[in-house]
């Protein structure tokens, strides 16, 4: 029996056996291929353990200082890639503090008092994930920017716009861009939310019921820049909603790029022909060499589906467990790292594509004289000359079919041939059927008319502080 235990002694469980951990199972249960991303949160949530473990006297002074020299070497290890991470060691917490213990004795067999690492490991994850955010962000308001610049130099662009994917009404390309604005602001502000809630510190929870020692968990959520500390241990320990609700955070993002993708995709199709990428965005074809694909826009509106994946992985994981800490919660660590992954390179990469965008306006123009877009144009005409909106709409669709058969726009029909429909209907009505006409009788706030997307252009660069 001692001997079977001696095979266990790295273990921080290892006296209750009597005999060693299967090699299958060391391969099963071990973490740290993919945890020790979270090995500078560890020791960051450990020099604050140490320290408040000395203010309340449970640590010495001595014991302070050589875990604190300990965890620098240990640290500076790791950023040049000199550790040995071993998998018998099953995860990042118990990697740290076998190479601390080696490093200054007893000092770090001291590090674990009063905590666990139920609770070590979910304090480990909120200071990744508000990192994360902390990151997020910034780049949430790059794809912004971009998509203002952009806006900007369109604002007098005409396209038309889109219901049903057939067109509806015109509109300006700026228009159009920041309403990915929009949806992106509300990203910025679900992520800056959500942090609030990542910040509370579960540390001192322990295993499940909080510890005997002690502890002043204040001092130490101060030290890590926690707003709060949780207020119930069993929750704490075993909570990961900050984790899907980052996850679904991030899914939203991704969504947003994704029907952003979409069009790039299809305004970059020679059967619409509406902007072009830059070259070092696209990728070619190995058999035709006409080909320009926007591998970019692809990827992310695939990526995204990965990321949805994640939530739903989350989910299913926590859907099932009894309170408190399960091991089923190892499983939260792969999907929420590719999450910030994925996020982040492509919130980098749309930040820089949006600026290699080459609109062809005379395209998007000619596509808005197509459809009839202004149809809606003239019933408002007729309906402040006194028609019910009902009659007008009815009036104007006999007009659009009519135009349709004589293969023409409502604009391209003479006076008289408009009156036929409507006695009402005067010479100023071609001010009305012309594009910009449309455009500019839309000046209202949220509207599409150009001088309300210069002052939209504005106000975003105010929300972004620029």
């Amino acid at each position: 029996m001692q001997a079977s235990n001696l095979d266990n002694r790295d273990k921080a469980w290892s006296g209750r056996f009597s005999e060693p951990m299967s090699e299958l199972l060391k391969r099963y249960n071990a973490s740290v291929g993919f945890d020790k991303r979270l090995a500078e949160f560890d020791i960051q949530g450990s020099l604050a353990h140490a320290k408040m473990l000395n203010k309340v006297g449970v640590l010495s002074n001595d014991d302070l200082a050589a875990i604190e020299r300990g965890m620098a070497e240990i640290l500076a290890d790791i950023r040049e890639g000199r550790f040995d991470w071993s998998v018998d060691l099953e995860d990042v917490h118990l990697n740290i503090e076998k190479r601390l213990t080696d490093k200054v004795g007893d000092a770090g067999k001291r590090l674990h008092t009063g905590r666990s690492r139920n609770d070590q490991v979910a304090t480990d994850i909120r200071l990744y994930v508000r990192d994360a955010i902390d990151q997020i962000v910034p780049l949430i308001r790059a794809v912004q920017t971009s998509l203002v610049d952009l806006a900007e130099q369109n604002a007098d662009t005409v396209m038309p716009g889109f219901t049903h994917l057939q067109v509806a009404q015109p509109v300006t390309f700026g228009h159009h861009l920041l309403a990915y604005f929009e949806m992106l602001e509300r990203d910025a502000e679900r992520f800056t939310d959500a942090r609030r809630r990542v910040n509370r510190m579960p540390l001192g929870s322990a295993a499940l019921a909080g510890t005997s020692y002690p502890i002043e968990r204040a001092y130490t959520a101060e030290l890590l820049g926690f707003e709060q500390v949780s207020r119930n241990s069993l929750d704490a320990v075993s909570d990961r909603d900050f984790a899907i609700e980052f996850t679904a955070a991030a899914s939203l993002v991704m969504m947003h790029l994704s029907r952003l993708s979409e069009e790039l995709i299809l305004w970059m199709s020679p059967r619409f022909g509406f902007i072009d990428i830059a070259d070092r965005f696209c990728t070619g074809s190995s058999i035709m060499p006409q080909k320009k694909n926007p591998d970019v826009a692809e990827l992310a509106r695939g990526k995204s589906g990965r990321v949805f994946g994640h939530l739903m992985g989350l989910l299913t994981l926590m859907k099932g467990q009894p309170l408190t800490y399960n091991k089923d919660n190892q499983e939260d660590k792969e999907p929420l790292f590719d999450t910030v992954d994925t996020l982040t390179i492509t919130l980098s990469i749309y930040a820089d594509m949006m600026r290699g965008i080459t609109v062809k306006k005379e395209a998007m123009r000619a596509a808005a004289l197509q459809g009839f877009a202004t149809a809606t144009d003239l019933a408002d005409y007729l309906v402040k000359r006194g028609l019910p909106f009902r009659d007008a709409h009815e009036t104007v669709a006999r007009a659009v079919r009519f135009a349709e058969q004589k293969g023409c726009d409502l604009a391209d029909l003479s006076l008289a041939e408009l009156q036929a429909f409507h006695a009402s209907i005067e010479q100023d009505v071609f001010a009305v059927l012309t594009l910009e006409g449309s455009l500019n009788s839309r000046n209202h706030i949220g509207g599409t008319a150009p001088a309300q997307v210069r002052a939209a252009v504005v106000e975003a660069r105010r929300l972004l502080g620029l």
